[in-house]
Parts: structure tokens; sequence; C-alpha cells
């Protein structure tokens, strides 16, 4: 009973910093600084060639990667997924739950968020212009701006970014390439850097599908920095979706995430229920 209890108030902590878990989603954090990523891009194990050596074959497999990066982006309509998400904050606490995605392209993300022997302690909807979250541990609600999205992140953030992310879809990926990386013969690194981001995705270079993505904060001052690395592809009805993610979020603290669907679906009918109790009050 005891153990029960201690189970449960952990996992009430870590869930009630929900705005931190979605920042976590937001980043796609990594534990390394800016001079580490430079390292890694530097290292002399593997061939560095900048586009701006002027070489047109350069240039042409540099376009070869990156449309190959954007052809690999899932297109879909809906989408839902069960994940097994285990969440550890930066003071070394852990824990671990069931949350529920519903995705509606460019207009709803629906989130539940399990407790204890299947009990719903948060429910999230965010479309273009809103975030909306329950809070039933505490009998409390949140209605926010999509403002809020930036705000808990600290960059420009929207819907789309968020649903990609939940997808498995590279973001900030610009189209501002500086250099590539052959990692030996089975997968590829580009980097691209744009307003916000030096982005260093690593691709398998037989189907250019996401391995790893590091995002750097151009501002270096804000050491802000992200890490996702996927893994588990399956192909379901011919679509590659990676099963499972682990991610890091580093600023001024440290986040680690690891995310593992159990079941998941494209393109089905949903529906996204969010009714308010009378007697939650407005936070």
């Amino acid at each position: 009973m005891l153990q029960s209890r201690r189970l449960f108030f952990n996992f009430r902590y870590c869930i009630g910093r929900l705005p931190v878990f979605l920042l976590a989603l937001v980043l796609l954090g990594a534990c390394r600084s800016t001079k580490k990523i430079q390292h890694v891009i530097s290292s002399k194990k593997d061939s560095v060639v900048a586009l701006n050596d002027g070489r047109a074959d350069s240039i042409r497999y540099m376009k070869t990667i990156y449309e190959g990066a954007l052809k690999n982006r899932l297109d879909y309509q809906t989408f839902s997924g069960k994940v097994k998400v285990v969440f550890q904050g930066n003071d070394g606490k852990k824990s671990d739950f069931n949350a529920f995605f519903k995705l509606q392209k460019d207009s709803a993300l629906w989130i539940s968020i399990n407790a204890l022997l299947g009990i719903e302690a948060f429910r999230v909807l965010i479309t273009p212009d809103s975030v909306k979250v329950i809070n039933k541990l505490d009998k409390v609600v949140q209605l926010r701006s999509v403002a809020y999205l930036t705000e808990i992140a600290r960059i420009p953030f929207t819907l789309t970014e968020l649903q990609d992310l939940i997808i498995g879809n590279p973001i900030y990926l610009d189209s501002n390439l500086v250099s590539y990386k052959k990692n030996g013969a089975s997968s590829v690194s580009v980097v691209s850097i744009g307003k916000l981001f030096k982005h260093l995705l690593t691709l398998n270079e037989s189907n250019y599908l996401p391995l790893h993505s590091k995002l750097d904060d151009i501002d270096e001052s804000r050491a802000r920095t992200a890490d996702i690395t996927y893994g588990d592809y399956e192909n379901k009805n011919g679509v590659p979706f990676s099963t499972f993610r682990k991610i890091a979020v580093s600023e001024k603290s440290k986040l680690d995430i690891e995310m593992k669907y159990r079941q998941y679906e494209f393109n089905e009918p949903l529906n996204f229920p969010f009714s308010i109790p009378k007697n939650y009050k407005l936070q």
C-alpha cells in the first residue's frame, strides 16, 4: 500500500509538470553543447563536405539528401496512438505513464494522460489558436491561447510543429544547407542553419528515413540544445513509422523522455471529446 502511494505521488509530481513535458516534445532536446555538436560535425573519421566549396557534385548530392528527407515526411489526415512514456526530470525523479494521442492534421491535437490503474489524470486539446488543459487530479482547467506553446518553449511554435514531432517528421530543417557528412556506408548527416537552430539531421542513406536529429540554438547565450533518436521502424500499409523515440532536452535544466508506441492508426475517423465539468475551477 505504501509503495502504491509513493508511485502515485511520483506520478502526480511528474505529470503535474505537463508544460515541461510539452516543452520536451517541442524541443526534441539534446544534452550536448554547441561546441560538442561542432566537434561531431568536424570529426576526421568521416568526410565532411561544405557547400561553399562550390562543387556542383556536392551541391547535387546535398539536394538529393534534402529532397529525400522531404519525400519521407509522413502525410496523413488523422492519426491516433497509444504511447508508453518514461519521463525523468533534472532532479532524477522518474515516472512512466500512458498517453493517448489523436491528431487531425492542421486542425486539432488531443492528448489523454493516464495515472495508475488507468485513471485519466489530464486531458489536453490544442487547436491552431488555443490550448486547453483539464487537470482531473486537482479539478482545475486551464484555457490559453496558442501563444502558450511559445511561452513554455520560448520559441515561435504552432500546432503544426507539435503534430510533426508526434508523427515523427523532423522539424526546423531549413533549406539553407551548409555541409554533409557520410557516416560509413549506412547513413549520412546533413547540416542546415535556420533563424533559430542549427540542425544536424542523420538519415538512412538507402531510404532517407530519419535516424537522429540534433538542434543547437543559434543564440549561444541560451545554450538551448535538442536531440531525438528514431528507432524501431514499422511499415504498416506502406507507411514507415518510428515506434520508438528517445528524447532529451537541455537548457538551464535537463529532461529525458522515452516514447514507445504500443498501437497506432492512420486516417481512421476520430472524435475529440473535451467536456469541462461544471465544478472545475478556472486556473
